[in-house]
């Protein structure tokens, strides 16, 4: 539907998102190493590591050669998985945008059982639509879907630069993002189900719906959720000035208003 490029939304409690960046760097190295298999072993690969919802569901086994870690472990390693160059994109996209707040949020540790947590209810999601699907669920769509829901709660009326036409504009997340889980509804309703593969709406369904409840525990209790002030938000357009601009020193009768300690930006560009 779009892709973000950046946010206005400084970070509070951290100061480097590692593990945003970590997750990143693992889905890069493993595309890569998607990258450079021959087909037979990249095929090896998906059907091992991707979730089967048959295989789990108890109505399709996998042949031993193919079977790389149990079943139930899918759960985790799928959300690694990417299909192409454009699929991983658009979720590192998503991912680098909205991860480091919602990270911000909830600290480095349960940041990331937040994220693979959401990534199994994702998957799970998708099992209940479909639990005699063959074809395998990769991707790590599910799991920032989830960070799409709590980043909904957490900055409601932060600002996402999204490029419109090749028009740079600043929109509301409530805005962004509920356009975003709306769609995957109407996807869900309208879109014609393709038989093996394509894509994943219920996943999608599925997490953005877990990140919204599990934003609540996870957060610290610090951080507040969406808040009286932080609605209504319009839309804001950004024109680029590449000219240095001068500073004029303050006067004597300016206040030190200071700025709060915060900062994303990223992120599934998405991501």
């Amino acid at each position: 539907m779009f892709i973000p490029l950046h946010d206005k939304t400084p970070r509070v409690l951290i100061k480097t998102p590692w593990v945003t960046w970590g997750l990143i760097l693992a889905c890069v190295l493993v595309y890569l190493l998607e990258a450079s298999a021959e087909p037979g072993e990249l095929q090896r690969l998906m059907l091992g590591l991707g979730m089967i919802p048959a295989a789990l569901t108890g109505q399709a086994d996998l042949s031993a050669d193919l079977t790389l870690v149990p079943p139930l472990a899918t759960l985790i390693t799928h959300q690694f998985l990417h299909g192409d160059v454009l699929h991983l994109g658009f979720n590192m996209a998503y991912l680098w945008v909205f991860g480091d707040n919602v990270e911000d949020a909830m600290g480095h540790g349960r940041f990331l059982l937040f994220f693979l947590l959401c990534g199994v209810i994702a998957a799970l999601a998708e099992i209940a639509a479909g639990p005699g699907q063959t074809s395998p669920l990769i991707g790590a769509s599910g799991a920032i879907s989830g960070i799409l829901g709590a980043y909904l709660l957490l900055h409601p009326s932060a600002r996402i630069l999204v490029p419109i036409v090749f028009v740079p504009l600043y929109l509301p997340a409530y805005l962004l993002l509920l356009l975003w889980i709306g769609f995957q509804f109407y996807a869900v309703a309208f879109i014609p189900v393709v038989a093996e593969g394509g894509v994943a709406w219920w996943a999608h369904i599925g997490g953005f719906f877990a990140g919204l409840v599990l934003i609540v525990p996870f957060r610290h209790k610090a951080i507040p959720l969406w808040r009286a002030g932080d609605m209504p938000g319009g839309i804001e357009m950004t024109v680029y000035d590449s000219r240095p601009r001068r500073r004029d020193p303050p006067s004597g009768n300016e206040g030190s208003a200071s700025k709060g300690p915060r900062k994303p930006r990223h992120g599934p560009s998405d991501r």
